[in-house]
Order: structure tokens, then C-alpha cells, then sequence
């Protein structure tokens, strides 16, 4: 766990992962009890820390592209990825792994 707090990029996968998840808990657990039980406690935690964690990937994503000097199609992919329902989990196995591998060596 301790490697994805010393670089930039892991603390970006890290946020990619938990944006992920919150958004799994959001669609798939919040969101249904709200409308089938009418209890839209869940959705009003849930939804808020989705939001800051949607916004917290997309500014790390950015200043990030700045220092690396990313490509703008590196850039574009990551941003778009973290619009696209479940497209951080895809963006982190596929592109951001081995971005963090070459920077701990």
C-alpha cells in the first residue's frame, strides 16, 4: 500500500481505484435502495464523496499530465476514462500500472 503514496502516479491510481469503488457503490448499492426503499440517505453520503474524489482524479490527472509532459492523447485518455462509467479500473490496469512501474525503478 505504502508504494502508491511515494509517487504521483500511484497516489493518481490510488484515487482511480476509489473513485471506481465509490462509483460501484453509488450505482449499484445507493442509488437502488433509494428508489426501491425510498431512503435516499445512502445517495446523499455517498453521492458527495463520489463528486470529490471524481474531481480530486481529474485536477491530480491534469497536474500530473503538466509534470510528466504526457501527450495530449495520454491526457485525453485519462480524463475521458474517468467520465466513462468504470473507465478508471480500465485506464489504471492498462496505462497507469505500468507508468508506476517504470517510476519505481
Amino acid at each position: 500500500m505504502k508504494k502508491y503514496l511515494y509517487t504521483d502516479i500511484g497516489r493518481l491510481r490510488l484515487l482511480a481505484f476509489l473513485e471506481g469503488v465509490s462509483l460501484l457503490l453509488l450505482v449499484f448499492i445507493a442509488v437502488p435502495i433509494k428508489y426501491y426503499y425510498d431512503n435516499p440517505a445512502l445517495v446523499k453520503a455517498i453521492g458527495p464523496a463520489h463528486g470529490v474524489l471524481f474531481l480530486l482524479f481529474v485536477v491530480n490527472a491534469l497536474k500530473i499530465s503538466v509534470d510528466y509532459r504526457w501527450k495530449l492523447k495520454t491526457t485525453l485518455m485519462v480524463l475521458v476514462a474517468c467520465v466513462v462509467p468504470f473507465g478508471t479500473f480500465y485506464i489504471d490496469s492498462n496505462l497507469l500500472k505500468k507508468m508506476h512501474r517504470e517510476q519505481l525503478k
